[in-house]
């Protein structure tokens, strides 16, 4: 045994979850290593798909994925997916193979470790064939335990090496639990004590903590909010208002507005959750409950920070909580009840050949079936699939956004339905994204993964068309393609939308043996460009 089928095996006894990549001559052993341990490999079309791919999969499965790639260009191929990863902290270990110490003029020499320092990744490096299994082992505990993008370069001498015989593996347990300082426990729970109209926005770091949440919201008064990463959180909760930000509804954003106290559990409270902060009321005191120190006021000044993991401060906050009425009022239920996204009146401007993407999206959520696992790419489009489409929990959502790259959407579907079998798998990209990913296409239909594309096509990049006035916008509009006709060459069933009366394809779809992906290519009205990036525009 070589170095490099050891450093597969190594991965494959710690536990790593599906491994996705493009195999060349640098990652060939390795990659068979891994499959030769149990672990599943799925084969893309192109290393950018793939790191979405393991993305996505790492976090809908709750495992550490593994992403397997060729040496230099292989690695600057998945660059941007990896990025995503490493800003939205998703357990993934990147094994990539790496020019030999002496092959100084290889073509495909660059600097692995620095490249990956500089997309916010963790380096990390086999060293040599004694220390290959302590430093595969000390690559994944970081993985998993920091929750970060880890890259493991595996330069080709060293895979080369003779490899000793393995030591036992170390069991790797997920990250330990923070339990907060009793005094900022105290002093949250004084606020929730004190407050009148209570909201809770929970973010990536609340997944998974759902249900105590839920009751200490009920027995303060809060009402409950999500950031768009942990959409579906509070489903079905009658007090729960969705999507706080860009994608909240007014009835939403009204009552965000209202609160005299907002309570941020894991959650940055950026930008983007908070619309520039006109979601917060001048007067209304802020709370923040996070693992990372870091993180407490990063994005606006703060009244209360507390250093622990969600559910444990909930549960000691809970302790000292007090029944109280709060925000939760008969009015206020009605309000959430008739203010969601599906029942806000819209005018539709679907005509002329194209449907309006609200009409669309909306008619969507009630044909699809219930449980489902929504996808969503970057761009002018976006807004709807996150607002329209309901999902059952926040495990049905999977929002690569932290890097706003368009063009991951495909990928990112892809991983998120190999990590949950059990629902149907849905995309809501636009035309401009879709064409980026296309040749993931024959990777959904290899897997005969049933995943719904829903292509938002204006024909155009979308944002620039509808936020730049008057400029010259011939370098951001292209010729409407037929997406159902090159989707129909990939193997996929492709439909054409132009107005509701089409949409009974889909049905028939979902009636038959789901065996390949439709593609909806639904040619879309002008909607004067999507509220959320206009108030993005705007700063």
């Amino acid at each position: 045994m070589n170095v490099a089928e050891l450093v597969g095996r190594t991965l494959a006894g710690l536990g790593a979850g599906t491994a996705f990549g493009v195999v060349g001559s640098g990652n060939f052993e390795v990659t068979n290593a891994l499959r030769a341990g149990g672990v599943r490999f799925v084969a893309a079309r192109h290393e950018g798909g793939a790191a979405s791919m393991a993305d996505a999969y790492a976090r809908m499965s709750g495992q550490v994925s593994v992403l397997s790639l060729h040496q230099g260009c292989g690695l600057t191929n998945a660059v941007t997916g990896i990025t995503e990863a490493a800003k939205s902290r998703t357990p993934m270990l990147v094994l990539t193979a790496d020019s030999a110490a002496a092959s100084v003029l290889s073509n495909f020499r660059i600097d692995q470790d620095g490249l990956a320092a500089a997309v916010g990744a963790v380096p990390e490096r086999v060293h040599s064939a004694a220390t290959a299994v302590a430093d595969t082992v000390r690559a994944f505990r970081t993985a998993r335990r920091q929750r970060r993008t880890v890259v493991l370069n595996l330069p080709l001498d060293v895979q080369a090496q003779p490899a000793p015989s393995p030591p036992p593996l170390p069991d790797i347990p997920g990250p330990a639990l923070v339990r907060p300082d009793t005094a900022a426990v105290a002093a949250l729970a004084n606020l929730l004590a004190a407050a009148e109209r209570p909201v809770f926005i929970a973010g990536r770091g609340a997944r998974g903590s759902g249900d105590v949440l839920r009751e200490l919201a009920s027995r303060c008064g809060a009402l409950l909010a999500t950031s768009a990463v942990a959409h579906g959180l509070f489903h079905d909760d009658p007090f729960a208002l969705g999507i706080s930000g860009g994608f909240a509804s007014p009835a939403a954003a009204e009552l965000i507005v209202g609160a005299d106290l907002v309570v941020g559990w894991g959650c940055a409270l950026n930008m983007w959750t908070t619309r520039h902060g006109k979601l917060l009321s001048p007067h209304a005191k802020l709370a923040q409950v996070d693992v990372e120190q870091a993180a407490l006021g990063a994005h606006r000044p703060i009244d209360l920070g507390v250093v622990g993991d969600v559910a444990g401060a909930a549960l000691d906050v809970l302790a000292l909580t007090q029944e109280h009425r709060g925000y939760r009022t008969e009015e206020v239920a009605a309000r959430i009840a008739a203010g969601r996204w599906n029942d806000v009146e819209h005018e539709d401007l679907s005509g002329g050949g194209r449907i309006d993407p609200r009409t669309l999206s909306r008619l969507l959520d009630e044909l699809l079936p219930a449980e489902r696992i929504v996808s969503i790419d970057s761009g002018n489009f976006m807004g709807y699939p996150s607002a329209y489409l309901s999902v059952p929990d926040e495990h049905g959502f999977c929002f690569t956004q932290a890097f706003q790259s368009i063009g991951l959407g495909l990928g990112t579907a892809i991983g998120a339905a190999l990590a949950r079998p059990d629902r149907l798998p849905v995309l809501g990209t636009g035309d401009g994204g879709f064409h980026m990913a296309l040749s993931e296409l024959d990777t959904a239909v290899r897997l005969k993964l049933p995943l719904v594309v829903i292509v938002y096509n204006d024909a155009a990049y979308g944002a620039e068309i509808h936020h730049f006035g008057d400029a010259d916008m011939t370098t951001v509009r292209f010729p409407d393609s037929d997406l159902a006709a090159i989707a129909r060459g990939f193997g996929c069933t492709g439909v054409t939308v132009r107005s509701a009366e089409d949409l009974p394809a889909v049905r028939e779809w979902l009636a038959e043996p789901r065996s390949a992906p439709p593609v909806i290519d639904a040619k879309i009205a002008d909607d004067g460009g999507s509220w959320w990036l206009a108030e993005a525009f705007r700063h």
